[in-house]
């Protein structure tokens, strides 16, 4: 392999999250989901559209001195469901963290259909979006029924 090849995109960080084998082109996504945003103190890395063997293109995104907690991963796994998360202290992984795309995702995003019945502040439901298809995603709301769409999802995050 050539010394371009085994070159690395972005350096180590001391303390923080990389969220790895997000599906190429959703990096902005999550960074929107996760609340990052280009004001924040914290460094954020961002490589799009590596190559990948597993997936053939993939993103990676490194967070210095924050960790996701689980409300956050429950979020992450809206829009890439088989990234690999992992926690890194003092230059080293500490743990790696699981997302787990259950079969229904409850209280995590709102329905999309405004005219839903969940979307009423009079009727205290839980959200409810059920999984139909896991790839491609495809979430359907247990109320109404209706097909979720996913970059509307990421607006209506709980």
């Amino acid at each position: 392999m050539s010394q371009e090849g085994n070159m690395r995109r972005v350096t180590a960080i001391k303390n923080g999250t990389v969220i790895d084998h997000v599906p190429a082109g959703k990096a902005l996504s999550v960074l929107k989901m996760l609340g990052i945003e280009g004001d924040m103190s914290n460094p954020v890395s961002l490589v799009m559209n590596v190559p990948s063997k597993k997936m053939g293109g993939k993103d990676i995104i490194k967070v210095e001195d924050r960790e996701l907690n689980q409300s956050e991963l429950d979020k992450l796994a809206l829009v890439a469901p088989d990234a690999s998360v992992a926690i890194i202290r003092a230059y080293s992984v500490a743990e790696k963290m699981e997302i787990n795309l259950t079969e229904e995702v409850v209280n995590v995003a709102r329905c999309t259909f405004s005219n839903c019945i969940t979307v009423n502040p009079r009727e205290p439901l839980p959200h409810r979006l059920v999984v139909t298809s896991r790839d491609p995603l495809e979430l359907r709301c247990r109320y109404c029924g209706k097909t979720q769409d996913i970059d509307g999802l990421i607006d209506n995050l709980l």
